[in-house]
């Protein structure tokens, strides 16, 4: 008490001239260098995504051109179809299965015979072939025996490769030696990429990466990738809602376009112009010819940030190549963000941070004020923890932490006396417990003659049923047996001395002082035996032993209190009442009966209870006869 006024004064100055000291260099660092530190961050988090989103459109072109150099290697595909037209499929069914951004692939032979496995995923590609809805795949198969003999298919199949439908197609116009993925490699002899062009089949443009079969070059294999899939990949909304990624090809023409109305702009005039009038697309984009000029300008070229103004707004430019095993050489991805987008977030941060160091300087006053009850308060809390354990509330809190570590090794230290008046606690009486450690109640425990009433219970043919069932069993059954007795034993304000075996020794009157104790110690019986009752019925439903238990109540003096060595005591009661109580047990398995009461028992609760007699008997180890009686009910 003497040092709580120095030190709430103390802790006020110190934590105002801390605050002041270094509130105001800060929120002039904040502002000098705020800024340039979001533009940073902005081109940062620009380039780690645009990379990643341009890695995603490589790893396609990738995937595209593996999947076509191991299926040039495959001796089934060298036949034209319908020859091994299985495995054929199969082979293609699981090329598109592990390239799923491919539309199509398929294979043109030397005789105009040409055999398309179609990736049906896509909606309008299912309405463009009108196929059923459950179509995972569409086999499209020109086999050309002689000029007038000519077959040609499609046939659609489920996920499973099930065949659910077929039909001939009347249009056999079709010849892939026509095609300008079929003339490219079969003018250079290697794989090569096509593209944009618009798809035979399919009616849409398209990128096309083909190579000639190794063992016969004149077959070409050639997989698709739908310009509509290419606008999907560049899909750029995760850095800025209003960032928009472009493919531009080696002639700085617009190929695919991230904004979905842009690409639909392009799409369609590929459709109606077959890519005579592509370099129309240029003009959709305003950006688009600043974009081209960086992409020749070898510091930007490689995948360098340049920042430049387009509509009088400054935007972040990232350009990297996209060319993929020599294929597609020339063509770049380009990213275009709004430099207001990127920095929008950090700009609003360092707004907020600046207002929040103004209300630290403001809230430096109340702080220390506050600081001070804290310390209060925590040692406030302890008093009232102190209070709880000495009440016998060992229940589990949480810790009482503070700032002061001298606070916190109180509080640890109350907790380990918590734990350990707890766990004592499951072994001694609570009430015994409470008084032990209480100072002005701690000479009750000293052992003394007093009247109580004692009761005593045991369970028929234990030992038959721990016989009967396994170790684990009888534990468990045990421990809700006497889980429900203790209960009802506190409820009934009677303390639990001791567990023996399967049975257990209740008192009344000591150490709580009980007026009513032969009342109470009457009702628990009645209770326990009416609760053992429900509980063998749930145990018959379960499989569980059956538990018949009988009860000896007995009023009288006894000794109560501590006995023992000097280093190792136990709080009980001694005396002929604990014997003829326990013997009274005993009787109920000769009379046939639940619950045996003493005549002094009776006699104290004679107008409360209905009991019927059972005359005088002898007591093992006891010379005097004792007057027996069994009790009935209320």
């Amino acid at each position: 008490m003497r040092w709580s006024k120095p030190l709430r004064l103390h802790l006020g100055v110190l934590v105002v001239a801390s605050l002041l000291c270094t509130s105001a260099p800060i929120i002039w660092m904040a502002f000098s260098h705020g800024s340039d530190a979001a533009v940073s961050a902005g081109a940062q988090q620009m380039r780690q995504m645009s990379l990643r989103l341009i890695e995603g459109y490589r790893n396609t072109l990738q995937g595209g051109t593996e999947a076509v150099a191991l299926a040039s290697t495959l001796p089934q595909l060298v036949s034209p179809p319908p020859e091994d037209i299985k495995a054929k499929q199969q082979f293609f069914q699981e090329v598109l299965r592990n390239v799923p951004n491919a539309t199509s692939v398929y294979a043109g032979y030397p005789d105009g015979s040409y055999l398309q496995v179609i990736n049906t995923a896509r909606r309008d590609v299912r309405q463009t072939l009108a196929a059923p809805d459950d179509t995972a795949f569409a086999i499209r198969m020109i086999a050309r025996g002689n000029p007038a003999d000519i077959i040609s298919t499609l046939a659609f199949l489920d996920k499973d490769a099930l065949m659910i439908g077929e039909r001939n197609v009347e249009d056999t116009s079709f010849d892939p030696r026509q095609r300008p993925w079929y003339q490219s490699v079969i003018q250079d002899g290697v794989p090569v990429s096509v593209g944009p062009y618009i798809a035979g089949t399919l009616n849409v443009p398209t990128l096309t990466i083909a190579a000639p079969m190794r063992d016969d070059g004149k077959v070409v294999l050639g997989i698709n990738i739908h310009l509509q899939t290419v606008s999907r990949l560049l899909d750029a909304g995760e850095i800025s809602p209003r960032a928009r990624a472009y493919i531009i090809d080696a002639g700085g023409n617009l190929v695919a376009h991230s904004d979905p109305d842009i690409m639909s702009r392009i799409i369609g005039l590929w459709s109606r112009t077959s890519g005579a009038f592509a370099a129309t697309a240029n003009s959709f984009d305003p950006s688009l010819e600043t974009v081209v000029r960086l992409s020749r300008d070898p510091a930007f070229a490689g995948g360098g940030l340049a920042r430049v103004d387009f509509d009088g707004k400054a935007h972040l430019v990232q350009i990297a190549p996209v060319s993929v095993s020599g294929l597609f050489t020339g063509s770049v991805a380009a990213i275009v963000v709004p430099l207001e987008d990127l920095v929008a977030e950090a700009n609003r941060l360092l707004r907020r941070n600046l207002f929040i160091a103004a209300g630290f300087v403001l809230a430096g006053v109340a702080a220390s004020v506050m600081l001070s009850r804290m310390v209060s308060r925590s040692l406030y809390r302890l008093a009232d923890e102190a209070r709880r354990i000495g009440d016998l509330d060992v229940g589990e809190k949480g810790g009482a932490h503070s700032w002061i570590s001298e606070i916190n090794t109180l509080a640890n230290a109350l907790a380990a006396s918590r734990h350990a008046i707890g766990q004592f606690a499951l072994y001694v009486p609570r009430e015994v417990v409470r008084q032990i450690v209480n100072p002005e109640t701690r000479e009750i425990v000293r052992a003394k003659r007093q009247d109580v009433t004692v009761l005593f219970t045991d369970i028929k043919d234990f030992t038959t049923i721990s016989e009967q069932h396994s170790p684990e069993e009888v534990v468990d059954t045990l421990s809700a047996y006497f889980e429900l007795l203790n209960t009802i034993a506190e409820r009934n304000g009677g303390t639990v001395v001791q567990y023996l075996g399967d049975s257990i020794f209740v008192m009344w009157n000591a150490p709580v002082a009980d007026i009513s104790h032969a009342e109470h110690g009457c009702r628990c019986a009645l209770a326990m035996k009416a609760a053992i009752d429900g509980l063998n019925e749930a145990n018959l439903r379960n499989g569980r032993p059956e538990l018949l238990t009988r009860f000896g109540l007995h009023t009288g003096p006894a000794v109560v209190g501590s006995f023992g060595a000097i280093s190792r005591q136990q709080y009980t009661a001694m005396g002929d009442t604990i014997n003829v109580a326990s013997r009274l047990e005993g009787m109920n398995k000769d009379l046939n009966t639940s619950i045996l009461v003493s005549a002094a028992t009776r006699d104290a609760v004679a107008d409360r209870f209905t009991f019927r007699p059972f005359g005088l008997a002898a007591v093992k180890g006891r010379a005097e006869k004792v007057d027996i009686w069994e009790l009935v009910g209320e």
